[in-house]
């Protein structure tokens, strides 16, 4: 209990946000039924924006290891762990737990049992939900390390550059704004992921300097109303973003006037509702989609 008591003290929690967010009793599609993975050359780099129902998970392959970016609903994860496993995963450099939400860390606590991890990467907040708990107490049973996400750092995973974006140290009593948000950079490729990050944690990045301009977007908050910003989307500039969203969800994600926002600007956007899992490639030059 050691660990699990560092990391406590490590945290600053948030008692406002004990409850988990509301699920409303409308209908939702969640498919345990993921497709097949496409096969890792071993070239290049390989993202998949996994269909997880109304949730995130995204799997980075390159050379030089693995990165999996947030987990999915609890609804999911025997399907995703299984996806994992048949897309050839054994070991993860880093898995970045972008902020203590149910439908972003449900699948990492079977994660973290089932795979080799290097690294976790969290913010500095917690949740007294019983799935964090879980979290917490899988890093200890294995011993994982934690890296505190600091905006400007970088991390070299073989050819891939993960840079922090966020969180800025904002005082919001909001989890969404305490989301780790990454750009992961491929030669001249590069791809933004910003979790649940809404309008302030948008305006925190922008203020803080770093180069947001990114060839893929992961469009933050499921496509909610409360993100992706004009002003964020023209920094980003992407030609493709990702929408997250489990098929009608009871939250309406996401919202037609970002869709509109995005394909106002130019932006092809893809569906994880509409497309199922959306797999795109970098050879480090361009960008593909598969």
């Amino acid at each position: 209990m050691i660990l699990a008591a560092l990391i406590a003290a490590w945290y600053r929690f948030v008692p406002e946000l004990a409850a988990e967010p509301p699920v409303r009793a409308e209908p939702q599609t969640v498919s345990t039924d993921f497709a097949e993975p496409v096969a890792y050359s071993g070239d290049g780099l390989l993202v998949h924006y996994i269909d997880i129902g109304q949730g995130d998970a995204t799997l980075v392959q390159a050379p030089g290891g693995n990165i999996l970016i947030d987990g999915g609903d609890r609804r999911t994860v025997t399907a995703f762990v299984r996806y994992l496993k048949e897309a050839g995963i054994s070991r993860i450099a880093y898995v970045i737990a972008t902020h203590p939400h149910a439908d972003h860390i449900s699948g990492l606590v079977n994660v973290l049992d089932e795979f080799e991890i290097g690294a976790v990467i969290m913010p500095r907040v917690a949740h007294t939900s019983a799935t964090f708990e879980r979290m917490i107490s899988a890093i200890e049973r294995h011993d994982i390390p934690v890296v505190e996400p600091i905006p400007g750092t970088v991390l070299n995973v073989g050819d891939v550059r993960l840079t922090i974006l966020s969180p800025n140290g904002t005082d919001s009593k909001n989890l969404n704004n305490h989301s780790v948000s990454v750009m992961i950079g491929y030669g001249g490729t590069r791809f933004l992921f910003t979790g649940d990050s809404e309008s302030e944690a948008e305006e925190a990045m922008l203020a803080g300097g770093l180069d947001l301009s990114a060839q893929v977007l992961h469009v933050g908050h499921h496509g909610s109303i409360t993100s992706t910003t004009r002003d964020f989307l023209d920094a980003v500039s992407p030609q493709i973003a990702v929408v997250s969203v489990g098929a009608h969800n009871s939250y309406g994600h996401p919202n037609k006037e970002v869709i509109q926002r995005l394909e106002t600007a130019g932006v092809t956007v893809y569906r994880t509702d509409e497309n199922g899992t959306v797999l795109i490639s970098s050879d480090g030059r361009l960008v593909k989609v598969h």
